[in-house]
């Protein structure tokens, strides 16, 4: 019977160890996937500054335009 204990043992770890080695293979892949989504938003963010940055210098643009526009309105 301890035999058999023991071949029970040996399957119950055998099955534990593939378990653990399985979470670690999920948790590599899960770390994967985080690293490459972060990447996705980092770029995401870096490109809405960007246009964001554009848009400011447009405002600024059409403002000093808007302004260039009632002065010789006013001149005339």
């Amino acid at each position: 019977r301890s035999e058999m204990a023991t071949k029970q043992d040996i399957d119950d770890v055998r099955s534990e160890m593939a378990t653990k080695q399985d979470i670690v293979r999920l948790e590599n892949r899960m770390d994967e996937n985080h690293k490459a989504l972060y990447d996705g938003y980092k770029q995401s963010i870096e490109g809405i500054h960007q246009i964001n940055n554009r848009l400011d210098i447009l405002t600024d643009r059409v403002d000093n335009q808007e302004a260039s526009i009632r002065l010789l309105k006013s001149i005339k």
